[in-house]
């Protein structure tokens, strides 16, 4: 079971062990877990430190995305770059992740 908190923070290039910073970064989990569920991607849902998984959230698999779309979010709250470029970049990828994961919980209708 792998940890949503540690998870983020392996991600932002936090080390599991530093705690000092917990606190921030399960406010910005948590926001972004409100904007999923307004996407409509997730469920309410929030943590309280690092015991909260993966799979407490979601038993889906194949949605590896959510992870890479919350980090990115975090990582524009809590610890921004200095560069527009890459802010910019950010936010495209956010927005791309935004749209794919609208796609993976609502293909819509099929084809003909």
């Amino acid at each position: 079971m792998e940890s949503i908190l540690t998870s983020i923070k392996k991600l932002l290039g936090i080390m599991p062990e530093y705690t000092h910073f917990d606190a921030d970064l399960i406010m910005h989990i948590n926001t972004v877990f409100s904007i999923l569920q307004q996407l409509g991607v997730g469920p309410a849902f929030s943590i309280t430190d690092a015991n909260t998984t993966w799979s407490e959230y979601t038993e889906r698999t194949d949605i590896e995305m959510l992870k890479t779309y919350i980090a990115l979010k975090v990582k524009l709250m809590f610890d921004p770059p200095l560069s527009s470029v890459a802010v910019d970049a950010y936010t495209k990828q956010i927005a791309e992740l935004e749209w794919r994961l609208n796609v993976a919980v609502d293909p819509g209708e099929p084809q003909s």
